[in-house]
């Protein structure tokens, strides 16, 4: 009786430890393989007043798209899909101030963000146009400019990682 138990008892526990992960996926979330179409990273053009934010937005989508690994990177002009973009804000809001100084700003939160446009080469079809964003805190010490310098690939590593999630992942 005891034995008889037990071994429901280990059936049960076996048949629930094999469904609990049928939900689970295994590689690309795409609607493809991995692989089987490529990107090329266009044209991204700055609307902003602060400089050097092409740059740091483009080397962050070429390695967060290359990491995810979904789509071949392109850069040729043969892809199968091309990404464009505009950086259209990039602000600085205060977060924190100095302790005894309610005047002086300690921590910033820069944000940026991009509008950004995923088009197939053939068809000329819009696949993804969506504005993503991303953010960063930085601490502004002495140079506030040098802070901001320093904190930018930061930023568009941010941006990248939500615009590579969005792109690979999202429902076009």
């Amino acid at each position: 009786m005891i034995m008889r138990a037990l071994l429901s008892l280990g059936l049960a526990i076996v048949t629930v430890s094999l469904t609990g992960c049928a939900g689970y996926k295994v590689g690309s979330t795409a609607a493809f393989p991995s692989g089987q179409h490529s990107i090329q990273i266009g044209l991204i053009q700055n609307k902003t007043l602060e400089p050097r934010l092409i740059e740091s937005l483009n080397n962050a989508l070429r390695k967060r798209l290359q990491q995810d690994g979904t789509y071949k990177l392109d850069s040729r002009g043969e892809s199968d899909v091309v990404l464009t973009g505009v950086i259209t804000r990039f602000d600085r809001s205060p977060l924190s101030v100095q302790p005894g100084d309610v005047l002086t700003v300690r921590d910033y939160s820069l944000g940026m963000t991009a509008k950004l446009t995923v088009k197939d080469r053939a068809t000329g079809k819009i696949l993804f146009d969506r504005e993503v964003s991303g953010r960063t805190t930085i601490r502004s010490g002495t140079d506030l400019a040098s802070a901001e310098r320093q904190a930018v690939p930061l930023l568009a590593e941010d941006l990248a990682r939500n615009a590579t999630s969005l792109i690979v992942d999202g429902n076009w």
